[in-house]
């Protein structure tokens, strides 16, 4: 288990349920659109947010950023050691930096003393294209390993110990593999990815490989989908993620339905659709069945609270694989519903 670190109001590691981050992708400077982006990311479920801050304008705007932000903002900074001391002095709940790229030892005891001194936490981020020319000739994944400790070797030196590690690259192989690598050297938490994993479709997939390898060897403590969109997209994507392998810690209603087969005499994805919008209202946690018929449809669903198995005049609603009620193919999403609710009170 990873050691416990406070960031903002939020524990992770040591036990703590999954955070969830995205990093803003407005002009930092422009505070009122990045608030509104902020806003957006909450309300998707965000936990966490990342703002770059490559200059003094970005880190005075930091400010008011954070001041206007619920939730814990995270000062990504490259190079200058300075910034890094302008965003905690702003506010920011925890600096991304590589410790070797801003300047000499000095610069690094100097920060490191002044973010231990007012409780900021520092993430290490090694990413996979900005390797040290010292480590070029090792595995990629072993790179990236080697980095990570390297950097925080610098800031153990220093007594620092408030740390955050995140070993991100494109390749998913070497980054599921120097996640693995690293979590058997270290106990700091780990914010696991996949970096620049690329547009919507191509992105999902390669966090979705990424980020569930990890979660499913219990390694992760905070996870950020990275995608070329809207980062709201991020957001979403990672609590399916979370979701999908019952890590989610919040009430949800979650839509299974079959591919469909030659068999299939009723609107699956039609139907699948419909209940998907109507459960995204529920507040309670919930698992509806779509199923096209009922050679394996009763036994595919029986792990589910409700569901349908079509037929082809009739279907049959099904509650933990028991029949409740056959119903004409057209009822099908009214039968749906009224046997929902009166499942509520149960909840």
């Amino acid at each position: 288990m990873t050691r416990k670190i406070k960031i903002g109001d939020i524990f992770i590691g040591g036990g703590e349920r999954i955070a969830v981050q995205s990093m803003t992708n407005t002009k930092t400077t422009d505070v009122d659109g990045t608030l509104e982006q902020l806003r957006r990311l909450k309300a998707a479920g965000c936990d966490i947010a990342r703002c770059s801050v490559p200059d003094k304008a970005s880190a005075d705007a930091l400010k008011e950023i954070v001041k206007g932000c619920d939730m814990p903002v995270v000062a990504d900074i490259h190079f200058d050691y300075r910034l890094a001391v302008a965003a905690a002095q702003a506010g920011a709940a925890k600096i991304r930096i590589n410790p070797g790229n801003i300047g000499d030892k000095k610069n690094v005891e100097y920060l490191a003393a002044f973010l231990k001194e007012r409780g900021v936490p520092i993430r290490i981020g090694v990413n996979g294209g900005s390797l040290e020319k010292r480590f070029e000739g090792l595995p990629l994944d072993d790179a990236m390993v080697e980095s990570a400790l390297s950097h925080a070797k610098l800031l153990e030196d220093c007594g620092f110990y408030d740390t955050v590690i995140s070993v991100k690259s494109s390749n998913v192989r070497a980054c599921v593999s120097a996640y693995r690598k690293l979590s058997k050297r270290c106990d700091y938490p780990l914010h696991v990815g996949v970096t620049e994993a690329g547009i919507y479709e191509k992105g999902l997939v390669k966090s979705a490989i990424g980020i569930g390898a990890l979660l499913l060897d219990g390694i992760g403590d905070t996870i950020r989908v990275s995608l070329t969109d809207d980062p709201v997209k991020e957001v979403h994507a990672a609590n399916e993620i979370l979701k999908a392998i019952d890590l989610y810690s919040g009430a949800y209603a979650e839509v299974v339905a079959c591919p469909t087969c030659a068999r299939t005499c009723i609107d699956v994805k039609g139907i699948a659709t419909a209940m998907q919008e109507y459960a995204s209202s529920l507040d309670f946690k919930l698992k509806i069945a779509v199923m096209g018929c009922v050679v394996n449809g009763l036994g595919e669903g029986k792990d589910s609270d409700i569901g349908v198995a079509g037929g082809k005049d009739k279907s049959v609603i099904f509650k933990g694989g028991n029949i409740v009620r056959t119903v004409a193919n057209e009822d099908i999403l009214t039968a749906l519903k009224e046997e929902i609710e009166s499942l509520r009170k149960n909840f």
